[in-house]
This record gives C-alpha cells, sequence and structure tokens, in this order.
C-alpha cells in the first residue's frame, strides 16, 4: 500500500468518523421518500436495506440524502446493493464491539509509583519556614533576562497555608496538559508565559495600564501556584486531581487564574470553581474559533468537548454560556440548533462583520454583567484571536479577533463582573517560530489582573474602561 494511498484512507475514515459524530446528535430522523427511479431499482431488496437507505445512517456518507441518490443513480441495482452493503459494513465496524474492542492494556495497579505523577513533597522533606508567598528573586527589580522565571516574576506559593497567610487575590498556576488534542505542545504553554517576556522586567510591571492608569501588581497580591501535576499518558486520571487543586485556590479566597493546556482544562476548571461557588452560580463566558460541544467521540471529554461535559453533568446551564468568536466549519447547522434549544448565547464572527466590534461587544457585557449569575469564569483560547496575532497555537483559524479586540473585552469583563477563575488555553509555543504568542498570551492575562484590580478600586463604569484615562475624576 502507498503512502498516497494510505492517507487517503486515513482522510475517508476520519471523514466518516466525524460525520458520525455530528449524526450521532439526531435523537429523531423522519426516513426520506425514496425518488421513484431509485425505488424501482431497490425494491427487491431486504426492508433493513432500504430502511438503512432511507434512514439517518446513511448521512455519514453524504450531507444530505438527495446528494447520496444523485451519487447512485446511474449505477445498476447490484452496484446500489453492493454500495448499500459498504455503508452499513463500515457503520458496523466503527461502532464498539465488546468481543473485538475490549483488549486494551489495564493499569498496573500494583505499580509502587501508581501515584507518582500527583504525590505532593510533604513540608517535613522541605525547608522549614512559616506559611506565606516566597520571593525568589535576588534583586529589587529582576530584568527579563535574569531570575528565576514566574509569572510576572511574582512570589511563589506552594499551599493553601501560603495562600491564607499572604491574603493572595489571584493565584497564577500552570496545567500542561495536551493529552486532549491530536497536536501535542500545549503543556508547554505555562514555561513559554514564564519564560515568554522579551522585554520589561518587575520594576516596568509595576508600571500601570496605560488605558486604565492602574497597576495590577501595585494592587493585588498576586503569586505564582507553581504547575498543577497530571498524568501525561491519561486525561481521565489527571482530572479529579486538578479539580481539587482549582477548588483548592477559590477555598482560599483567591481568583485561580490557569495557563494551560489545552482546552479539554475548562471542564476541570470550571467544575473546581463550581465546587466552591455552587452550581448555577457561575456562568462562563468562552472566547474560542470553536464551540467544544462536540459530541459522540469514545472520549468523553476532549478539547473539543468541555462544554457539553460542563452542560450534560448540569454543572453549568445552557444559558449561562457566553461564546464569542466562533468561526470556520465548526459548529454546524445541526450543533447551532442544539445551541439555541439549550439555551447557550453566541457571538459568531459574522456578527462582528455585519454589526462591528463595538456593537458586539457591548451586547456580550450587557449579557454577563446584566443577564448573567452572580459570578463568572473566563475561558480564553487563544485562538479566538486570528493565527497573524496567535500563530502558536494547535488549530489556528483564519478571520479571528485582533488584539486591539480582545483585550478591551477581557478587561472590561473583569472590572464590570465578579470573576471568579479565568484560564487561558491552548497556547503552543511549539508552533510559533517567533514570540508573539507567548508575548499575547501574557498580555491577555495583564489585561484581566487590570481589570480586577479596577473592579478592587471600584472604577467599573465603561468609561474607565476602554479609553486613555489620567484622572479618573474625569473623562479624556
Amino acid at each position: 500500500m502507498t503512502g498516497k494511498y494510505t492517507g487517503r484512507v486515513v482522510a475517508v475514515a476520519l471523514t466518516i468518523a466525524l460525520a458520525t459524530v455530528v449524526h450521532a446528535q439526531n435523537d429523531e430522523f423522519e426516513p426520506v421518500d425514496l425518488p421513484d427511479s431509485m425505488a424501482e431499482k431497490v425494491q427487491g431488496l431486504d426492508q433493513e436495506k432500504i430502511d438503512f437507505l432511507r434512514g439517518d445512517g446513511a448521512l455519514d456518507f453524504a450531507e444530505r440524502h438527495d446528494i447520496l441518490f444523485a451519487r447512485l443513480e446511474g449505477k445498476s441495482p447490484e452496484a446500489i446493493e453492493a454500495y448499500i452493503d459498504a455503508m452499513m459494513r463500515v457503520t458496523e465496524l466503527l461502532k464498539f464491539d465488546p468481543e473485538r474492542d475490549m483488549a486494551s492494556i489495564p493499569l498496573n495497579t500494583k505499580s509502587p509509583y501508581f501515584n507518582a505523577w500527583k504525590t505532593e513533597r510533604p513540608a517535613a522533606l522541605s525547608t522549614p519556614r512559616e506559611p506565606g508567598p516566597i520571593n525568589v528573586q535576588r534583586y529589587l527589580q529582576e530584568g527579563y533576562k535574569l531570575g528565576i522565571p514566574t509569572f510576572f516574576n511574582m512570589p511563589i506559593a506552594l499551599t493553601p497555608e501560603d495562600l491564607v497567610a499572604g491574603d493572595v487575590e489571584v493565584a497564577i498556576m500552570g496545567i500542561g496538559m495536551d493529552t486532549g488534542t491530536g497536536f501535542r505542545g500545549a503543556a508547554y504553554g505555562p514555561l513559554a508565559v514564564r519564560a515568554g517576556r522579551v522585554y520589561l522586567g518587575t520594576g516596568f510591571v509595576n508600571e500601570p495600564n496605560m488605558h486604565a492608569m492602574v497597576s495590577a501588581f501595585n494592587e493585588l497580591t498576586i503569586v505564582d501556584y507553581g504547575d498543577i501535576a497530571v498524568d501525561q499518558f491519561s486525561i481521565e486520571r489527571s482530572l479529579e486531581h486538578i479539580i481539587t487543586k482549582v477548588h483548592e485556590v477559590a477555598a482560599a479566597g483567591a481568583i485561580p487564574m490557569i495557563v494551560g493546556g489545552d482546552h479539554s482544562l475548562m471542564y476541570p476548571d470550571v467544575a473546581g470553581v463550581v465546587r466552591h461557588y455552587g452550581v448555577g452560580k457561575v456562568g462562563v463566558v468562552h472566547f474560542d474559533a470553536h464551540y467544544d460541544a462536540g459530541r459522540g467521540s469514545p472520549h468523553l471529554l476532549t478539547h473539543g468537548q468541555p462544554v457539553r461535559r460542563l452542560f450534560d453533568e448540569g454543572l453549568v446551564p445552557g444559558k449561562n454560556f457566553i461564546q464569542v468568536g466562533l468561526r470556520g466549519y465548526w459548529p454546524d447547522a445541526e450543533a447551532f440548533e442544539w445551541m439555541r434549544e439549550n439555551g447557550l448565547r453566541y457571538h459568531p464572527m459574522a456578527e462582528v462583520e455585519k454589526n462591528g466590534w463595538d456593537a458586539t461587544m457591548d451586547r456580550v457585557l450587557k449579557e454577563a454583567v446584566e443577564d448573567g449569575p452572580e459570578y463568572i469564569f473566563i475561558s480564553f483560547d487563544v485562538d479566538v484571536l486570528d493565527p497573524a496575532y496567535m500563530p502558536g497555537t494547535g488549530t489556528p483559524e483564519p478571520g479571528g479577533l485582533t488584539t486591539r479586540e480582545a483585550f478591551p473585552i477581557v478587561r472590561r469583563l473583569c472590572a464590570e463582573k465578579n470573576v471568579v477563575g479565568f484560564e487561558l488555553v491552548e497556547l503552543n509555543p511549539l508552533v510559533d517560530p517567533g514570540y508573539t504568542s507567548a508575548q499575547n498570551a501574557d498580555r491577555v492575562l495583564q489585561e484581566c489582573l487590570t481589570g480586577i484590580a479596577m473592579r478592587k478600586r471600584g472604577l467599573t463604569e465603561p468609561h474607565y474602561l476602554s479609553p486613555l484615562t489620567v484622572d479618573h475624576g474625569h473623562d479624556n
């Protein structure tokens, strides 16, 4: 078998599998009528085969029945039967068969290192110290080329006791999980953000954001909470540990800010926050090129399914999801219908193209601030940005937001609403030949932190949040 032919077979198989995922969403389907010419050719076939041709199973092989019928129009009755047999055979092969598909290797529960990936260092094995954040920098102003990399050169904290003792308001942590996507590399996102600042050191970070004239690093107590362990061979084994750690931060009174990692993280990150604040009290504002509510995959959680997982488990009602930046080819018509039926609110790039960004941003803010639950969690998939601004991601989609559009809405959401969690996901520095992606990811985080600082100071009115304002008593 040649490489070219192998690639074609793989492509066809993937197409069929994706179609199966989409059409698995059809709970009810009314069989279509066959054209007279087609009905005449198949009248001698078993009823099971005719029913398959008329049913939704055939839509795994064509977008619509009329397309499939046109494909079969010139074929003989024998060729049509062979085609139907082939479709039915593929459909059966795609399904789970316990006699065929249970030959996987189980986990070695006898391994003495079964939980080595998440075992934490006991305090007795570390240097004795009082609880509280630890500054690991030697100099007052560590340069961007010097010092031990931490998020924004902030002190580190390792335990909930550190967070409580330090009255920490925001705990930034890395979660380098990328087993939820076939494109590896997002696991290096936290490292890229920590070390990817190519200019400005600690002293300059303390300077105010020019748009708001507020410095998050002067107003807030912020720490680097280190990286949360994941089992790099199993997304399923990683989830409960992540949920526990995110909840740990929220329960200590701090806002968990997560740097990923692929978008599978939305499920455990939001679940950890909801575990503390309660079901139904946390909404999600989701920036993404894709709607990430896929269904039908053999895996119950991937980077394309966290919205569905949260919804199916009842952790976040559909009306509390707001999605911004959707474009490209997913969701499709059926997925949009599912979103409408379940009350999800969405703002695709088509809306931006029609109404302009300012009108779209105002609509999103009104939904989140005035018509949303008490708290919000912001999930920022970096592929919401156009690849010109974010080449370092596994699923780039042209036609996205500019940084000039993304920064102010993040800043405003974090100022106008009570944000109880923030995640930045899908940053993959391995596919960025420069440093653009890490720089813009760094800035997205800073804009949120600025908004949180502004909220702390009571600067929540729109005129404080977008234009350059030197004197907060007057508009410029």
